[in-house]
């Protein structure tokens, strides 16, 4: 079930990253590890910072999309 869990909270993460940074979306598997990836992110830069989001799936998808608006912004800014 925690496998689940994970691509469900990557792919809603994914797909608001990529509407918040006006991104074309990046189709499901992309959003999964686009979300993913910004869990990791989200979740230590929370951690560090001394954020807490809450438990439970909205908290999750907090933190996951946050960390991919913020990987997004990283790779836009690489990409120009």
């Amino acid at each position: 079930m925690s496998l689940l869990y994970f691509l469900l909270v990557g792919a809603i993460a994914g797909w608001l990253g990529g509407q918040i940074m006006r991104g074309a979306g990046f189709g499901l598997i992309g959003n999964i590890v686009v979300g993913i990836i910004g869990g990791i992110i989200g979740g230590w830069l929370f951690e560090q910072l001394g954020v807490n989001t809450g438990a439970g799936l909205l908290g999750s998808v907090i933190t996951a999309a946050a960390g991919a608006v913020i990987l997004l912004w990283i790779a836009r800014f690489f990409k120009r």
